[in-house]
């Protein structure tokens, strides 16, 4: 599966490797990837599959070896996680060309699409539903609503999805004790961070 957003700060790294982590809790063989050549990611995603994290990119390797390398990389594997880039149709350019959508169509995978509810709530199926739809070609196969602010609040979104046709495949409340910093790179590597990170990953699961 695809783990994408509408845009970068949604939420995709904290719900990637959380999934990772509690589906290897389950006893699952978790093949972790990621969209880019972002080196730092894959450090949280190997902290929480005990595996290395594997990069995916159509711009540096040429769409056609994208998917070899994703079997390469998940052989052996039960379920594959790959974390994507940016907001999910955003590409080189004005095209999608490397972007999370493209990637996600050259392996044929359904997408997890994390939407960051703060501060709204029904809007958040206008945002769901659009993604959806803007590319047939692309399959969202449910939402993952972040930073949920109480139940009231999950329940209106939830509703609101529902009414859109748009599966909620989960919701996660605003804990700061999974925030992952961040500088201008962006976030600071997991080996930086050492037991910090080790605990922050086993409360994302």
């Amino acid at each position: 599966m695809v783990v994408a957003a509408p845009s970068s700060g949604s939420g995709k790294t904290t719900v990637a490797t959380g999934l990772m982590a509690a589906l290897r809790e389950r006893g699952l063989r978790v093949s972790p990837h990621k969209v880019g050549p972002d080196y730092i990611d894959p450090g949280y995603h190997a902290l929480a599959t005990g595996r290395p994290g594997r990069n995916l990119d159509p711009w540096l390797v040429g769409e056609e070896r994208v998917a070899p390398l994703f079997l390469h990389g998940a052989a052996g594997c039960d379920v594959a996680v790959v974390e994507g880039v940016m907001g999910l149709f955003d590409g080189k350019g004005d095209t999608d060309l490397a972007s999370t959508a493209h990637v996600a169509r050259l392996l044929e995978a359904p997408v997890v699409l994390v939407v960051d509810a703060a501060r709204q709530s029904r809007s958040v199926a206008a945002v769901a539903h659009g993604f959806a739809t803007f590319d047939p070609r692309v399959r969202v196969g449910g939402v993952v609503l972040n930073r949920v602010g109480s139940d009231r609040h999950e329940e209106l979104c939830r509703a609101a999805l529902e009414a859109a046709g748009v599966p909620v495949l989960g919701a996660i409340r605003r804990d700061d004790a999974v925030a992952t910093p961040s500088r201008h790179l962006g976030l600071v590597p997991a080996a930086e961070r050492e037991g910090e990170a080790v605990a922050a990953v086993e409360r994302l699961a």
